[in-house]
């Protein structure tokens, strides 16, 4: 008995790495930035303190999910953000092609004393340029408070 056991449980194991043999290696996603509505700002930031900033953004259909925010400091007090999204490209799932409008926060630190400037990635012009959604946050010193 125990020489006819061992070959069937030498072929089972063996069909096991045959049968989950995978056809196609790419991937299934890309990243893509989405469109910023708008930012809802503070009127003024304190120096050190750490703020909530909701951002309004395009979900373009059912098959694109947030991923997160890519902050770039192209100055001392300059952002550039966009808000960056993953889009499904399985073949077999169906897709909705509703537009919506989803909010998403970024957690922002304040660590130097001079206005903010941010820039929110809002799409692309006719002509295919980048266009932003541009805001201002002065920082409050402690004359400004009192």
């Amino acid at each position: 008995m125990k020489k006819v056991l061992m070959p069937v449980v030498l072929f089972v194991a063996c069909s096991w790495f045959v049968s989950c043999e995978v056809d196609d290696d790419s991937p299934n996603f890309y990243f893509t930035a989405l469109h910023t509505i708008e930012a809802d700002v503070p009127e003024s930031f304190e120096y050190g303190r750490t703020y909530d900033i909701d951002i309004t953004y395009q979900r373009p259909n059912g098959c694109t999910f947030f991923e997160g925010f890519d902050v770039v400091q192209t100055s001392m007090t300059d952002r550039d953000v966009v808000v960056i999204g993953s889009v499904l490209t399985d073949e077999n799932r169906a897709c909705t092609q509703a537009v919506e409008e989803v909010m998403a926060t970024l957690t922002f630190n304040v660590i130097y004393n001079k206005d903010y400037t941010f820039r929110f990635y809002a799409g692309d012009d006719a002509e295919g340029n980048p266009t932003y959604l541009e805001y201002t946050v002065p920082v409050a010193t402690e004359s400004t408070q009192k």
